[in-house]
């Protein structure tokens, strides 16, 4: 079973910005019988992207929750073979002549920077979104390590925690119902549907996502009225 993949159309976008970028899609929340998504609100657990795009094929759901497992009950194993298709990347990345991403948490929220992956491959760009305050404050604070970038999540239940990153001068990700505006709380909005590389963004800026897929139905706040 690969843990790693580029088959999804924000990752493939990249490429035109000379970034290979891979990423890991767990199966998120608790779809694998363990919850992978700890900070997860009401709202983004309806909105998942799980079964979207090629995640409405049966095979892509099951594949999902089987890497999710392996995580759950042979952690060490798994990190051996992330480490192996992650050495992969960067040498398919040197032949192509282009920079190498990875995105490890497509679809869940697990804190890497715990497990010692991210330092032993320092010049690849690993990027993420998470909900968890705390990791985004800690990213603002330049405690993450440095080939690490981390966006945190709005939801329709965190205002405070959004306003705390955004004071600290981190980027906070909102999702927008419609044409998004030029700014929100105050900071400019960003498209953050033209790539999926977010740490090509400026700092403290609202990275400004279009609702997709299940979002559309949004009724919890988790989906902000741009208007």
């Amino acid at each position: 079973m690969k843990l790693l993949s580029k088959n999804n159309s924000k990752l493939l976008k990249g490429e035109k910005l000379g970034w290979l970028t891979l990423g890991l899609s767990l199966a998120p929340f608790t779809m694998s019988g363990k919850n992978l998504c700890p900070h997860a609100s009401v709202g983004c657990a309806a909105a998942c992207l799980f079964s979207a795009g090629m995640g409405r094929f049966p095979n892509v759901k099951a594949a999902r929750i089987a890497k999710a497992q392996f995580f759950n009950t042979n952690q060490t194993a798994f990190l051996v073979q992330l480490e192996k298709e992650i050495a992969a990347g960067v040498k398919k990345a040197m032949k192509l002549g282009q920079k190498f991403a990875v995105r490890l948490n497509v679809l869940s929220d697990v804190a890497w920077e715990r497990l010692g992956i991210l330092e032993k491959f320092p010049t690849v760009q690993f990027y993420d979104y998470t909900k968890n305050p705390f990791r985004a404050l800690q990213f603002a604070a330049g405690k993450m390590p440095a080939n690490y970038h981390l966006t945190f999540s709005r939801s329709e239940n965190n205002a405070d925690a959004v306003q705390n990153v955004l004071n600290a001068g981190g980027n906070v990700a909102v999702v927008f119902r419609g044409l998004l505006p030029s700014t929100w709380q105050g900071k400019t909005v960003v498209n953050g549907d033209e790539s999926d590389l977010r740490f090509l963004d400026l700092s403290n800026v609202i990275v400004g996502l279009v609702e997709k897929g299940l979002a559309k139905k949004d009724e919890t706040g988790f989906v902000v009225e741009a208007n």
